[in-house]
């Protein structure tokens, strides 16, 4: 099989936004926030967790910590229970308490808004970042999660599953103003149609471009 060109791929993969645009024009962020340190909070917890989970868990949690002091005042074991069904509470908790103590050192409380300032949060990659420059601060990312890995090899735009690659593979490919809306797209797409353990291709609309198709 003959390897595709860069034009070819971002050919399809423009064809690929507009018609996962019209199946799903409601597609958004599936996390519940309302402030960026909700937010950066709630997409710390989605590590090796459903948004579905991490929603059931954050209404009591952010009312009960509303500021980084908040969650830096409480002994860690006190955090772990209150975010034990997210799992992998532990590393969860001493994460998001060293992330809340960097906020309140270095920036005042709140939450930076570059890529080089998040980074350094502990429990804060560059997809948790990503997310929230995207979706706070309109900020353009490529935000890649488990489903963007997951489809984007499927579709053979990359056969990596190197989240960085992947997202540096993609920045090159679209145009920078669709980077934020091709991340709701993609992610819909994997919880609706392309589900990673069966997945509904006869109801794909973008079947015809996809190599693995059945």
């Amino acid at each position: 099989m003959a390897r595709e060109s860069q034009a070819s791929k971002r050919s399809r993969l423009a064809e690929i936004r507009v018609r996962l645009h019209n199946a799903y024009p409601d597609a958004k962020v599936g996390l519940d926030y309302t402030t960026p340190f909700e937010l950066l909070i709630a997409t710390i917890l989605s590590a090796q967790c459903t948004d579905e989970r991490v929603n059931m868990v954050t209404p009591s949690l952010f009312r009960k910590y509303t500021t980084p002091g908040d969650y830096c005042s409480v002994p860690v074991e006190e955090l772990e229970a209150d975010i034990h069904s997210t799992g992998f509470y532990r590393n969860k908790a001493r994460n998001i308490q060293g992330c809340c103590q960097r906020l309140i050192d270095h920036y005042n409380g709140e939450v930076p808004m570059s890529m080089e300032d998040l980074v350094t949060l502990p429990g804060v990659g560059r997809k948790t970042a990503n997310c929230v420059l995207s979706n706070c601060f309109d900020v353009p990312g490529i935000t890649v999660d488990t489903h963007v890995t997951r489809i984007m090899n499927l579709l053979n735009i990359v056969s990596t599953t190197d989240a960085v690659k992947i997202e540096f593979a993609l920045m090159k490919l679209l145009p920078e103003q669709h980077w934020n809306q091709m991340n709701h797209l993609v992610i819909t797409h994997g919880r609706r149609t392309c589900i990673a353990r069966r997945p509904i291709c006869s109801a794909c609309v973008i079947s015809d471009l996809c190599p693995s198709s059945r």
